[in-house]
Protein backbone atom coordinates (compact mmCIF):
# COMPACT_ATOMS: atom_id res chain seq x y z
CA UNK A 1 0.00 0.00 0.00
CA UNK A 2 0.68 3.41 -0.67
CA UNK A 3 1.96 5.41 2.21
CA UNK A 4 0.96 9.22 1.84
CA UNK A 5 4.13 11.48 3.39
CA UNK A 6 1.29 13.77 5.13
CA UNK A 7 0.18 11.35 7.39
CA UNK A 8 3.32 9.44 8.02
CA UNK A 9 5.88 11.84 8.47
CA UNK A 10 3.19 14.81 9.78
CA UNK A 11 6.05 16.58 11.71
CA UNK A 12 7.77 17.01 8.26
CA UNK A 13 5.14 17.70 5.59
CA UNK A 14 2.53 20.01 5.63
CA UNK A 15 -0.35 20.03 2.89
CA UNK A 16 -0.74 24.60 1.81
CA UNK A 17 -2.54 24.00 -1.24
CA UNK A 18 -4.54 21.13 -2.68
CA UNK A 19 -7.52 21.15 -5.55
CA UNK A 20 -8.36 18.55 -7.98
CA UNK A 21 -5.66 18.82 -10.28
CA UNK A 22 -2.31 19.21 -7.65
CA UNK A 23 -1.00 18.84 -3.91
CA UNK A 24 1.61 21.33 -2.49
CA UNK A 25 3.38 20.22 0.39
CA UNK A 26 6.03 21.78 2.48
CA UNK A 27 8.55 19.91 3.68
CA UNK A 28 11.34 20.82 6.58
CA UNK A 29 13.39 18.34 8.43
CA UNK A 30 17.55 19.04 10.14
CA UNK A 31 20.31 17.36 10.05
CA UNK A 32 20.27 13.40 10.86
CA UNK A 33 16.61 13.22 10.25
CA UNK A 34 15.63 10.48 8.21
CA UNK A 35 11.66 9.75 7.08
CA UNK A 36 9.36 6.96 7.13
CA UNK A 37 8.90 5.00 3.76
CA UNK A 38 6.29 6.79 1.69
CA UNK A 39 4.98 7.63 -1.86
CA UNK A 40 5.33 10.54 -4.34
CA UNK A 41 3.58 11.04 -7.40
CA UNK A 42 5.36 13.17 -10.44
CA UNK A 43 6.06 16.41 -8.70
CA UNK A 44 8.06 19.58 -9.63
CA UNK A 45 10.47 20.30 -6.52
CA UNK A 46 11.58 23.96 -5.47
CA UNK A 47 14.46 24.06 -3.14
CA UNK A 48 14.15 27.00 -0.37
CA UNK A 49 17.51 26.21 1.17
CA UNK A 50 21.03 24.20 0.17
CA UNK A 51 20.85 21.06 1.64
CA UNK A 52 21.80 17.23 0.99
CA UNK A 53 19.61 13.94 0.98
CA UNK A 54 19.63 10.57 0.64
CA UNK A 55 17.05 9.03 -0.88
CA UNK A 56 16.66 5.19 -0.03
CA UNK A 57 14.79 3.85 -3.34
CA UNK A 58 13.36 0.20 -3.95
CA UNK A 59 16.26 -1.10 -5.67
CA UNK A 60 18.96 1.80 -4.67
CA UNK A 61 20.09 4.70 -2.59
CA UNK A 62 20.32 8.14 -4.55
CA UNK A 63 22.46 11.21 -2.78
CA UNK A 64 21.14 14.35 -3.87
CA UNK A 65 22.54 17.91 -3.43
CA UNK A 66 20.26 20.96 -4.09
CA UNK A 67 20.51 24.91 -3.74
CA UNK A 68 18.48 27.61 -2.73
CA UNK A 69 16.42 28.47 -5.43
CA UNK A 70 16.55 25.33 -7.72
CA UNK A 71 13.49 24.02 -9.19
CA UNK A 72 13.84 20.10 -10.63
CA UNK A 73 11.32 17.75 -11.72
CA UNK A 74 10.76 14.33 -8.78
CA UNK A 75 9.45 11.15 -11.33
CA UNK A 76 6.70 9.23 -9.49
CA UNK A 77 8.63 6.93 -6.29
CA UNK A 78 8.30 5.33 -3.56
CA UNK A 79 11.23 6.24 -0.46
CA UNK A 80 12.38 6.65 2.52
CA UNK A 81 14.61 10.43 2.49
CA UNK A 82 17.31 11.18 4.66
CA UNK A 83 18.91 14.70 5.55
CA UNK A 84 22.83 13.59 5.69
CA UNK A 85 23.73 17.18 5.49
CA UNK A 86 24.93 19.89 8.38
CA UNK A 87 21.95 22.08 6.92
CA UNK A 88 18.40 21.92 7.40
CA UNK A 89 16.11 21.09 4.36
CA UNK A 90 13.07 22.93 3.78
CA UNK A 91 11.28 22.30 -0.08
CA UNK A 92 8.32 22.65 -1.76
CA UNK A 93 6.47 19.98 -3.49
CA UNK A 94 3.62 20.56 -6.56
CA UNK A 95 2.46 17.02 -6.96
CA UNK A 96 0.67 16.37 -10.13
CA UNK A 97 -2.98 14.21 -9.64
Amino acid sequence: MLQDPAKTDQDKYKVVFENDRVRVLEYRDNPGEITTKHHHPDAVTISLTEFDRKLHLTDKEVVVHKKAGEVGWQPAQEHIGENIGSTHTHVILVELK
